[in-house]
């Protein structure tokens, strides 16, 4: 049975990005996630979309909220996985088991940084990737929801 797909578009943060603002702000901008919470709800409410943005420093976390996103029929998800972006096979396997798009978020770009960042499993299946831009890749992203694209 299919699960009728709604408006809610999932945001999902991992590990480390709660410390956003006063974390490495030369890297990862002076932004908290509460700041981009709030720009992405100003945009959503003008688009007809709804917000569910949660943040975890644990792997499996991030996959029963993926599993969820389908089971509750979210429109997509937002994924900023930090650093299990570069280690997780548990990540790659929970976006190619779902049908729910999902678009990968970075603040940097992390092509240009370690070469250990270099390797993206959750792009490996995402329908997209948007970094580098900051707090604003967020958004960037949820105009491709809004949008259409995805």
């Amino acid at each position: 049975m299919s699960v009728p797909i709604t408006n809610t578009v999932y945001v999902l943060n991992g590990p480390n990005l709660n410390l956003l603002g006063t974390r490495e702000p030369d890297i990862y901008g002076s932004e908290t996630l509460d700041d981009i919470a709030g720009m992405l709800e100003d945009f959503a409410r003008e688009h007809d979309l709804a917000i569910d943005m949660r943040q975890t420093n644990h792997e499996g976390m991030l996959v029963d909220w993926l599993h969820e996103a389908q089971a509750e029929g979210a429109r997509a998800v937002l994924l900023n996985a930090a650093a299990y972006t570069h280690t997780s096979i548990a990540l790659l396997d929970a976006i190619k088991a779902i049908r729910t798009p999902v678009i990968e978020v970075h603040l940097s770009d992390p092509k240009t940084r370690e070469e250990f960042r270099h390797r993206s499993y959750v792009g490996m299946a995402a329908a997209k990737t948007v970094e580098g831009h900051g707090a604003k890749s967020y958004l960037i992203a949820l105009e491709a929801v809004a949008s259409g694209e995805i």
